[in-house]
This record gives C-alpha cells, sequence and structure tokens, in this order.
C-alpha cells in the first residue's frame, strides 16, 4: 500500500498544471447564487468525469441548479461507505469595478488562482472532484464505497441541493462518513458547527411629528433600548461533553488562527448579530415602526428554545414590540476522535508540518446536514481568509495541498 500512496502523491505533484487549470476554468464559470443558476459550472466538472471515464448522475430538482452524483464500490471487499461533498454555487459580485482583476478570470498569476468563489468553495470542488477520479483508478484496492456529491443552492441555504439528496436521495448519499473541503485553513479540522436562528422585532408605535416628541413614544428609540438589552443574551453558554469541552481547550490558539483573534472567546457562547435595522420614512417624522432583524447564533449544546425564554424576556420590557420567527439550524457536532480525524491530522501534519486540531465551525456548510443524519461529517480545506471578499484567491500550493490531503486521506480510510 506504501507504493500505491507514494504513486497517487507522485501523479498529483506530475498533474500539477492540470489541476490548476481545471480549478481556473471551474472559477471562470459563472455561478452566483443569487440566483443560482449553475449550470456553466456544472459542465465543467461533468465534461471532466467523462473525460475520465467516470459514470456520473445530474439530479436536478430545478433544471438550473444541477447535483452532480458519482459512486464506485471498491473491489478489496467490504469497507466504509465515505462520501465527499463540495458545493458548485459561490457569492455574487455586489461591484466588479472595485476588484484588480475580473472577478470571473480565473486568473493564474502570482501563484495563486484569483476569482469568485475560489475559496468558498471552487477550490474544495476541484479538489474532490480530482480526489474522486484519482481513487476511482485504484479502486481495485480500496474497500467499501466511494461516492461524489457536488451541490448546487448552498449558498443560501436553499431546498435544492445537498438538503433535497440527503431528503430524496438517502440511501445513495449519506454513506457511513462525510469529507468535505469548504475552506478551514491549515490548523483547523471541523466536526461541528455552530446554530443560528433569525428573528425580526417589530416595534409600533403612534409616531407623529418631529416636533412633537413628548407626545410618543419612537419605535426607534425603543429599538435602541431593545437593542441594548439584548447583550445581556451573549453571556448564555453552551454545552459541552467533557471530551469535547477538553480538545477545545486544547485548540484555543487553532481557532483564533482559522476564526481570527478572539473566537475561542465566543465561540461556547451565544452571539447576536443585529442585521438590520428599519425604522422612519421622512426625516421631520417621529418613527411609528422600527423592525429589527437578529441573526442568532448557537453554541453546540444549546438549540433555539433554550435561548428563547431569555429573548421573550427582554422583549416583554416593552409592550410596543412583537417578535416573528425565521428559520432555525441547530447546532450539530459529531465524534472529534473519529479514525478519519486522525488520518487527515497526520497526512496534513506529513505534507505541511502543521497538525489541525478539531474544531467547532463559526458558521455552516451542508455537512451539517449529515450530521442531522447521524453521520460522521469533518471538513479540512484550503485558508478561509478572503473568502467572500473582493481579490477573493487561493494559492496553488494550497489547492494542491487539499488534493493531495483528501486524496492520501480518503485512501487511507478506505483502506483500513
Amino acid at each position: 500500500m506504501n507504493e500505491l500512496r507514494q504513486s497517487l502523491a507522485g501523479q498529483i505533484d506530475h498533474d500539477g498544471d492540470d489541476l490548476v487549470g481545471f480549478l481556473s476554468d471551474f472559477v471562470r464559470a459563472r455561478s452566483p447564487n443569487p440566483p443560482g443558476d449553475t449550470r456553466e459550472a456544472a459542465a465543467v466538472l461533468t465534461r471532466f468525469l467523462d473525460a475520465a471515464g467516470i459514470d456520473f448522475e445530474i439530479i436536478a430538482p430545478q433544471a438550473e441548479m444541477p447535483n452532480i452524483v458519482a459512486s464506485f464500490e471498491g473491489g478489496a471487499g467490504p469497507g466504509p461507505h465515505l462520501v465527499l461533498n463540495g458545493h458548485i454555487d459561490v457569492f455574487p459580485v455586489e461591484d466588479a469595478s472595485v476588484w484588480a482583476r475580473d472577478p470571473w478570470s480565473g486568473d493564474i498569476d502570482d501563484g495563486r488562482v484569483w476569482g469568485r468563489g475560489v475559496i468558498d468553495m471552487k477550490c474544495g470542488t476541484a479538489a474532490i472532484t480530482r480526489t474522486f477520479a484519482y481513487l476511482h483508478d485504484v479502486a481495485d484496492r480500496l474497500k467499501g464505497r466511494l461516492t461524489l456529491t457536488c451541490v448546487s443552492d448552498e449558498e443560501t441555504v436553499g431546498p435544492w441541493g445537498a438538503r433535497w439528496l440527503v431528503e430524496n436521495r438517502r440511501d445513495a448519499v449519506l454513506g457511513d462518513c462525510l469529507l468535505s473541503a469548504e475552506a478551514t485553513g491549515p490548523h483547523a479540522i471541523y466536526f461541528a458547527e455552530r446554530g443560528v436562528f433569525w428573528l425580526t422585532i417589530t416595534i409600533k408605535t403612534p409616531g407623529g411629528h418631529g416636533a412633537y416628541g413628548h407626545t410618543t413614544p419612537s419605535a426607534s428609540r425603543v429599538g435602541a433600548d431593545l437593542i441594548r438589552d439584548l447583550a445581556e443574551i451573549e453571556t448564555i453558554e453552551g454545552k459541552l461533553s467533557d471530551n469535547v469541552a477538553a480538545i477545545l481547550g486544547r485548540a484555543q490558539t487553532s481557532i483564533d488562527v482559522s476564526h481570527g483573534a478572539g473566537a475561542s472567546e465566543i465561540l461556547n457562547k451565544v452571539t447576536v448579530n443585529v442585521a438590520q435595522v428599519n425604522a422612519g420614512i421622512k426625516n421631520n417624522m417621529i418613527p411609528a415602526r422600527c423592525e429589527i432583524v437578529l441573526d442568532v447564533r448557537l453554541p453546540i449544546g444549546l438549540t433555539k428554545a433554550d435561548v428563547m425564554p431569555a429573548i421573550e424576556a427582554i422583549v416583554a420590557r416593552y409592550p410596543e414590540a412583537s417578535i416573528d420567527h425565521g428559520e432555525v439550524l441547530d447546532p450539530n457536532w459529531c465524534d472529534p476522535d473519529h479514525p478519519l480525524v486522525q488520518i487527515l491530522q497526520t497526512n496534513a501534519q506529513a505534507l505541511t508540518g502543521i497538525r489541525p486540531d478539531p474544531i467547532v465551525c463559526l458558521g455552516m456548510t451542508d455537512a451539517r446536514l449529515w450530521r442531522y443524519g447521524g453521520i460522521p461529517a469533518f471538513t479540512y480545506g484550503s485558508t478561509t481568509e478572503g473568502t467572500a471578499g473582493i481579490d477573493e484567491n487561493v494559492t496553488i500550493d494550497d489547492y494542491l495541498h487539499v488534493v493531495k490531503a483528501h486524496t492520501l486521506s480518503a485512501f487511507d480510510y478506505l483502506t483500513l
């Protein structure tokens, strides 16, 4: 097996220019969501799979949002079913004129590939597609099964991508374990994600002429007081098991490197993002209505039901206010001591000298859907720096590392 591993690693090194060109083509194929039409980018992947002689299925409950699923059985006997997952859609570009180069160029320059979505997550999706192909070539030496899911409709947490596959093609795509190449940075493997729920608080008052502020409360000033009080929610902490608490305690440096300084301090606390505040219609009128949109993030071990009583108690101080409830995505986690985590750590350290720590993701990825289904799901990928920003780019070395780390780790897992 060592010779075969070395052969796979050598093939990736040999294919470097081709791998980079593949990523560049993928970035050049526009797939912003919204609006969510990923057909051009999906075609880059399917052309490659066709040329490699790999069977695949297009599953498109919405025609403009195709999902690609491919799968093969290993020839070395029974074993686990590993699923590789990535998404095709990317964030939109608000103003291309402020970019140093065309955001859809896929330029290869200065040791980097440039363009919208190269970090989130065309680097990762290109990497797992090539990983699948490398392992397809040595299928007779693998145990179990390997499945590839390249999905649409991730960036808007929409229903037509991974969510649709997990709900409608469960037997085909859940497997026994998931490996995703979403961006993590070299210091982290995500085994968990914080949760989120959205609320809209509406404040209504009589309103009136701006000169007569003594006659009526201002909805906007009531809203400002309410927002101030919501800071009380951020004292609520999660409920960690002893082993997870110990792992995260050891990984504080990696958490801050991956998510930014201070992340380790808030990772196990509820956070409240006041995402939108809308009030008033004219500069000389007292606002009669104020809408506050809240983005409430949950640490693992807590649910919305654990936090809502405290929010409701604050809102109850303001009789002018009412609450409307939006979508809820619960925190999710799996065993950070899973064998695949140890395999990823060993390979990453051998390739870069950095041993990534299992940590909690601050945001959300499609990996949550597998965890909701009871399937261990882990994420390891490129840098997170510059994600969805102006002049988004990833270094070629980083991308090729992700290809090699995923190929060798999936190979090791399927030859245990």
